[in-house]
This record gives C-alpha cells, structure tokens and sequence, in this order.
C-alpha cells in the first residue's frame, strides 16, 4: 500500500482518491436530487399546486451542468490541500458561476411571469404587451447588473468607485431623459395599477374618446367626431380622469315641468305616472329610484325623478329615455296635464278715468 502514501502535487494518493470518490459522490446526489425532484414535483395533484411545479421544474431544467461539475469539483477540492494561489483560484471560479446560475434562474423565472401576465393581458389589453416586454427588459438588465455587482465585490474587487461612478452617471441621465422616465414609469403604473385598458371610454377635462394603444411614452384616445388624441402618459395619470368604461350602471336625474294651472289632483298623480313609465321599461333595463314634486320654478311647477339604466351603453339609455318621453307624453294627454315652457305675463294696469291733461308751453 506504499502507492498510497506517494505524494503528487502536496497530497498522497489516497487524498486524491478521495477526492475523486467526494467529486464522484457529488455528482451522484445533485443528479439524484434534481431527478427526484422533477418526478416529485409533476406529481402534484390540484391545478394550482401543478402550475407551481411546472414553474419550478422550468427554472431547474435550466441548471447548467457546467455548474454542476463546478460544485463537484469544489466538493473534492475540499478533501486535498491546495496552496493559496490555485485555492483563491479555484474559490473565484466557484463564485463567478454561482453567480451566473443565479442569474439564469431569476431570468427564466421572471421570463416566465411576463409570459403569463402577457398571456393574460393579449387577451384583457393587447396594447400594453409592448410596455410589459420593455419593462421585463429593464427589469433583467438591473437584475444582471446587481449581480455582476455582487460577484465583483465577492471577488475582493472594491466597487465603491464603481458604485458611485454609475450613481452620479444615473443622476445625469435621469436629470437628461427625466421627462421620459416619467412616462416610462407612468406606463408602469398604468400596466399594473389598471386605471383603464383599451376600450375604456375616457372624459379628460374637455377632451373624450376610447383608449386605443397604450405605450411606454405616449397614451392614444380616438375621439367620438374620428381624431386621434395623444397623451403622455405622466400626463394623463396627473389629469382627473372619468373612466366611463368601468361604468355598471349608468344614474339618470331628468327634470319636468308642469303649467301652474294644473289642479292639485293633477300633480298628486305625476310622481306615480313618472314611476309607472320608468318601471314599463322591465327590471332587468332599469331601476327606479325616486321621483318627487321638487320646486316653484319661475314659470313652471319642476318635478324630479331618478332611475338607473343596468349597463354603461350609452344607446341603450336613449333608447330607455326616449321610451319613457313617449309614455310620459301619453299619459299627460291623457289626463289634460299640460307641460310648462317659458312664458312671461304682462300686467297693465290703468291709473284713471279721462284722458290725461296734456301740459301747454
């Protein structure tokens, strides 16, 4: 057994022998574990619980063996004596790829949620799959920077410089393009938050349309006489927006005015003839809410009613308000209620009897 104890570069044999079984072993168990794990995790039962496997065995799919070996190699590594150069080396080499594994798993895992949440959103705001891909590109270039941050520090390289070189670099271009920043993280907001999507009907102080594409700088509404209107998206987010698309039920408050000639049994009758034409229209269009005798007008006795149209169409709550007109206007010709409109009346009165002296020079 003397072969054992011959000494090759520092250790005996028999150390790298043991080496080679540690390596070997190594290699056994990650292989094992990485197999195992598959099986375990496409085993899973409910939908949710498969969803999370398969998002799992994705991400370790993507394990390079390269890295594997490197691992391996570390684990024997540490059952001979290595001198400081070819160690320091060698620990170098094992950070580096660690490093790079870690980045390959976050980027395939954050691949992977912006393909669903682009999945979800091609059918929910096609438009905004542009600003979800630029935001998935910015989001990797961080991660890969943070990491190569990371791995230079570990290294014993100082990053201090380096640090504050791209912090004062950052501050310049953010002061240059910050107008286009702000669009950018408005375009954020708007993908995450949701205050709208394409297809909402949108009033911006004076300005109204559709919202037609959503982008990483600009916002773009089709107006209702045929133009284009652009926003930026810092803009528009900063604007007090009235989103007519995320509307459930549309509230309507119409006036009605009567003649003062109306006798008193009359108008006792109006607030019910108002209800009976609002409630024709069938519970599943409309709900009334309320319809009352409301003030002396100037020229008019003003009744007050309320209803709700179940739907934001916009056609259909003409459609319902023109169907309620004609049978308001039946029923008041029908009862010889009269309606009011805007009259003036002049009263003389005379101030003797004769004609007037008419004054001489």
């Amino acid at each position: 057994m003397q072969f054992l104890d011959v000494i090759i570069l520092h250790n005996s044999v028999l150390n790298w022998l043991v080496a080679l079984g540690a390596t070997l072993v190594a290699a056994l168990l990650l292989v094992a574990i990485k197999r195992l794990a598959g099986r375990r995790l496409r085993k899973s039962t409910s939908e949710q619980e498969n969803r999370m496997a398969g998002y799992v065995v994705e991400i370790l799919a993507h394990t390079r063996p390269s890295f594997l070996a490197i691992i391996c190699l570390y684990t024997g590594s540490r059952f001979i004596e290595l001198t400081d150069r070819p160690d320091h080396i060698f620990n170098n080499i094992v950070v580096i790829a660690l490093f790079i594994q870690c980045g390959l798993w976050a980027t395939v895992a954050a691949n992977g949620a912006i393909a669903r949440y682009r999945e979800k959103q091609l059918s929910e705001n096609p438009a905004s799959v542009t600003t979800i891909n630029a935001i998935g590109f910015v989001a990797k270039l961080v991660l890969w920077t943070v990491l190569l941050l990371l791995a230079l520090d570990n290294l014993g390289i100082d990053i201090t410089a380096l640090v504050a070189g791209l912090g004062i670099g950052g501050i310049a271009v953010a002061l240059a393009v910050q107008n286009i920043l702000g669009d950018l993280l408005a375009a954020l907001s708007i993908v995450l938050d949701k205050p709208f999507a394409v297809g909402d009907f949108l009033i911006v102080n004076e300005h109204l349309g559709s919202v037609e594409y959503v982008g990483l700088k600009t916002t773009r509404l089709r107006s209702l006489s045929g133009e284009q209107l652009v926003f930026s998206n810092s803009d528009l987010l900063n604007s007090r927006l009235r989103n007519f698309g995320r509307m459930y039920e549309r509230r309507v408050l119409f006036p009605i005015g009567v003649v003062y000639q109306t006798p008193r049994d009359k108008l006792k009758m109006i607030p019910q003839i108002l209800r009976e034409a609002i409630e024709a229209q069938g519970d599943k269009k409309v709900r009334f809410d309320r319809s009352h005798f409301k003030e002396y007008g100037s020229y008019s006795l003003n009744f007050e009613t309320v209803y709700y149209v179940h739907g934001p169409d916009y056609n259909l709550y003409m459609d319902i308000q023109q169907a309620i007109n004609f049978l308001i206007h039946e029923r008041f010709e029908d009862e010889g209620i009269e309606f009011a409109y805007p009259t003036q009346v002049l009263h003389i009165e005379g101030g003797g009897k004769g004609d007037m002296p008419v004054p001489r020079p």
